[in-house]
């Protein structure tokens, strides 16, 4: 078919190269669409940014400013003597008819915290008579700073699978250790799986294994005692099973 326009725009030769030759450039309308949908991307990274910026801010400066008044609690509780408390009825062997052992003159609190990490406290807590540790708070690598003697492992029912399923961390690397398990009925007894009927199995498979349970009765007595114990806000219950622990066995000292 004959080239219609003229010679000079028809021979090929006579066309000089471009800076987009062999390409066709863009209409100049699509080109403006692709630049202003690329410029609502980067606002809306940005408006989204701020956003998760200004409710760190907010969050953090809440937290901040968050005050307890322990001045307004003074007077209202009282002060029960646990030691009269008898020590059969509150903590009930796993198996057999063993006794919780106690008469701790001095005892160590080991929580789950990281807050002992870099303190080099492990000689002065191997030290201690007593070692009570909380849950699944690890030793293996960290004994230079939480060293490694737990004489109580004292262990919430949201924790237990945790603590069962590594029994070289904390059943056999310490065979000296007595497990307290502790919970609510409604999750420790619960139809659809009892958590006790776990840890009786646990404990057939390790038969050095010690554990008890806190009964119901005990559990319900230690939330009573720190919903009104001075300096424990309301509806906090810190350290419940830990301190009445350490009520129990009549430690003279708390590290």
């Amino acid at each position: 078919m004959a080239c219609s326009r003229p010679p000079s725009q028809c021979d090929p030769a006579s066309l000089s190269p471009g800076p987009l030759a062999g390409r066709w450039p863009l209409p100049l309308r699509r080109r403006r669409r692709e630049m202003s949908s690329s410029k609502e991307q980067r606002s809306a990274v940005f408006v989204i940014l701020f956003a998760l910026i200004t409710i760190l801010i907010l969050y953090s400066s809440n937290s901040a400013n968050e005050v307890f008044h322990y001045g307004s609690l003074r007077g209202r509780g009282y002060r029960p003597n646990l030691k009269k408390w008898s020590l059969t009825d509150g903590f009930v062997p796993i198996l057999g008819n063993k006794t919780l052992p106690s008469r701790c003159h001095q005892c160590v609190i080991v929580t789950s915290s990281s807050h002992l990490l870099g303190t080099k406290l492990g000689p002065e807590i191997e030290r201690a008579e007593c070692t009570i540790r909380m849950n699944d708070a690890p030793t293996t690598g960290y004994s230079a700073d939480v060293g490694n003697k737990t004489t109580f492992r004292v262990v919430a029912h949201s924790s237990v699978f945790r603590v069962l399923r590594r029994p070289q961390e904390f059943v056999n690397r310490t065979p000296e250790t007595v497990f307290i398990f502790w919970g609510p009925p409604s999750k420790m007894q619960k139809p659809q799986g009892s958590l006790l009927r776990v840890i009786q199995r646990a404990g057939l498979a390790f038969p050095n294994m010690e554990a008890y349970a806190v009964s119901p009765a005990r559990m319900q007595q230690f939330d009573d005692l720190f919903r009104v114990t001075p300096l424990c806000p309301q509806g906090k219950v810190p350290f419940v099973v830990e301190y009445g622990l350490v009520y129990h066995g009549d430690c003279g000292g708390v590290v």
